[in-house]
C-alpha cells in the first residue's frame, strides 16, 4: 500500500502548528501498518537542508510562474518528495509569512502549485531510478495548501482516490476570483454548490471538502462540531452533505520525544508522579517564582483568540487567590502578549517567557502540576496528550480533541479512581474561574491528586490507534485487502 501524503509544513523540517507533527509523526507510524508513505513538501530553504542525497525525479518547466522539479530523498527517516521551485520557496520567512508578518502575497499560487504537483505524482507516478516508479494508491492531503489536489487529480481524469484531512477548518486559503485562471481552475466549478466559490472568492479548503472521496478531521468530536454552524467556519452546509464520508481520527504523540523516563530536556527524568517534584523546583528557579500552596500551573500555546487565553486573563485572579501559579510560554497576538507581560508584573505568581523553545516546553510540562488549555475550539490539541504523559493534569474546554482525550473530575469519575483532568463548560471567564478554584481544591487533596496523575501518565496517547485507523481507511478506499 503507497500513499502519497501532501503537506506545508512536516516535523522536524518546518513546523508553525501541530499539523506539523501529525505530517510528521504518520510516516514514521504508518510503516508498521504496511503503508509506504511519501511526503511531498514545499523546497523551503530549511528543507532542502536537511536533505541528503537525491535524485530528480519529476519535472515542470512552467510551475505557477518559473520552473520547478521534484527531488526524491530521506531525511530523519522520512521518505520526502521535495518540490524545488525557488520563485514559490526560496525566500526567507515562514512558510507563510514574510519577515514583516504579512501573508506572501502569492500563497494562493505557491501552494497551487504544491497541489498541482501532488495531483500529477498521483496520476502519473514519479521515477524511481533502478527500481521503476513509484504511483500512490491514495493521495492523502492536509489542510486548505493541499486543498486543490483532489480538484486538480479529478479534473484531469486521474483515478487514484482521496483522502482530504482538516486539521483547523479556520484557515480557508481564499484568493480573488480574478485570480480563476492563474491558479489554472475552471470558471464552471467557481460556484457555490458543489464548487470551490465562497462569497465570491476561491476557496482551497472548500475545493478539498467537495472533491475529495472522503474527509477525515483530528478527533471524533471536532468531526460532529464541524457539522455545526458555531464551529464549521461557514462550510458547515458542505460538510453535512459529505457526512457519510467523513470520520474522525485522533491524533497520537510522539512517545519518545515525549518521554519523561528519557527527556534529556529535563533537570530529573521520571517514571511516576514523585519524580516530578525536582522539576517543579528548578522550574520555579527558573521562573524566579517562590514556593507556593497551590497548584503550579502551565500555559505553553500560541496567544491567540482561539486559545480562550483572554478568558484566562480575566479568571487569573482566582487561581491566585488559592495560592496557584502560572508559568507561560508562547507567542502570537501583540495585544496578549502585552496583557500577559502586565499580569507577570502586577502578580509575583504569575511568570512569561514571550517566544518558543523546545526543550523550555518539555521543561514546563514537566515541572507543573497542571495545564491549562481553555481553548475556544481546538480541533485535537497536542498539549493536553503531552501533559498526560508527563504525570500534568490538564484543565480543558468541553470541545474538539480535548473532550475526546480528558476524562473529567466528575463525582462518579472520582468515586471510580477515573479522572484525568478537569473540564470547563460552558467556556466563561466565570466558569473558567470555578474550575480552577475546582482544581486547587483537588490539589489540596494528595491521594486524589496523586489519582489523577497516575491516571494520566497510564492514558494511551501514541499513534497505535489511529494508525491503524489511517491504515484501514486507506485500504478500504483503495480496495485492498
Amino acid at each position: 500500500m503507497r500513499v502519497l501524503s501532501v503537506a506545508s509544513e512536516c516535523v522536524p523540517f518546518v513546523k508553525t502548528g501541530g499539523l506539523a507533527d501529525v505530517v510528521g509523526a504518520l510516516p514514521r507510524v504508518m510503516g508498521g501498518q504496511g503503508v509506504d508513505m511519501r511526503v511531498l513538501l514545499p523546497g523551503y530553504p530549511k528543507v532542502k537542508a536537511a536533505l541528503g542525497q537525491t535524485r530528480e525525479v519529476m519535472e515542470d518547466r512552467t510551475l505557477f510562474g518559473g520552473p520547478g522539479r521534484v527531488l526524491s530523498g530521506t531525511a530523519e527517516g522520512i521518505d520526502l518528495l521535495v518540490l524545488e521551485a525557488d520563485h514559490l520557496y526560496g525566500r526567507d520567512g515562514t512558510p507563510y509569512l514574510d519577515a514583516e508578518g504579512e501573508d506572501w502575497v502569492d500563497n494562493p499560487e505557491r501552494f497551487a502549485a504544491l497541489s498541482w504537483i501532488a495531483a500529477r505524482i498521483a496520476d502519473e507516478g514519479v521515477s524511481n531510478g533502478a527500481a521503476g516508479g513509484w504511483r500512490p494508491d491514495v493521495l492523502h492531503g492536509h489542510d486548505w495548501q493541499a486543498g486543490f489536489a483532489p480538484y486538480y487529480l479529478k479534473t484531469r481524469g486521474g483515478t487514484v482516490p482521496c483522502i482530504f484531512t482538516v486539521h483547523n477548518i479556520a484557515f480557508h486559503g481564499s484568493a480573488p476570483a480574478g485570480r480563476l485562471g492563474a491558479l489554472r481552475l475552471e470558471r464552471s466549478h467557481f460556484v457555490q454548490d458543489g464548487g470551490f466559490e465562497f462569497w465570491g472568492r476561491i476557496d482551497a479548503l472548500k475545493a478539498g471538502l467537495v472533491w475529495a472521496d472522503r474527509i477525515t478531521t483530528v478527533s471524533p468530536t471536532y468531526a460532529r462540531e464541524l457539522t455545526r454552524p458555531e464551529f464549521g467556519a461557514g462550510l458547515d452546509g458542505v460538510i453535512r452533505s459529505r457526512a457519510g464520508d467523513l470520520s474522525g481520527i485522533l491524533n497520537g504523540i510522539d512517545t519518545e520525544a515525549w518521554n519523561p523516563a528519557r527527556d534529556k530536556a529535563l533537570v530529573a527524568r521520571y517514571r511516576t508522579p514523585r519524580g516530578k517534584a525536582r522539576n517543579r523546583k528548578a522550574l520555579r528557579q527558573e521562573f524566579g517564582l517562590p514556593e507556593a500552596p497551590g497548584p503550579l500551573c502551565a500555559v505553553v500555546s500560541r496567544l491567540t483568540q482561539q486559545k480562550g487565553l483572554d478568558l484566562l486573563l480575566d479568571a487569573l485572579p482566582a487561581l491566585l487567590d488559592k495560592g496557584g501559579q502560572l508559568v507561560l510560554l508562547g507567542t502570537g497576538e501583540a495585544a496578549l502578549e502585552r496583557a500577559f507581560r502586565a499580569a507577570a508584573r502586577r502578580h509575583p505568581g504569575v511568570a512569561v517567557h514571550i517566544g518558543y523553545d523546545e526543550a523550555m516546553a518539555h521543561r514546563i510540562i514537566a515541572g507543573a502540576d497542571a495545564i491549562l488549555v481553555p481553548s475556544r475550539f481546538e480541533p485535537c490539541g497536542l498539549t493536553q496528550l503531552y501533559a498526560l504523559r508527563y504525570g500534568t493534569v490538564p484543565l480543558v474546554a468541553l470541545t474538539g480533541g480535548l473532550a475526546d482525550t480528558i476524562i473529567p473530575a466528575s463525582p462518579a469519575a472520582l468515586a471510580a479512581r477515573a479522572s484525568t483532568g478537569v473540564q470547563v463548560y460552558p467556556l466563561t471567564a466565570e466558569t473558567l474561574a470555578l474550575r480552577l478554584m475546582d482544581l486547587c481544591g483537588l490539589f489540596s487533596d494528595r491521594d486524589i491528586w496523586r489519582m489523577m496523575q497516575e491516571n494520566a501518565m497510564a492514558q494511551p496517547v501514541g499513534w497505535e490507534t489511529s494508525a491503524a485507523a489511517y491504515a484501514a481507511l486507506y485500504r478500504d478506499l483503495a480496495g485492498t485487502p
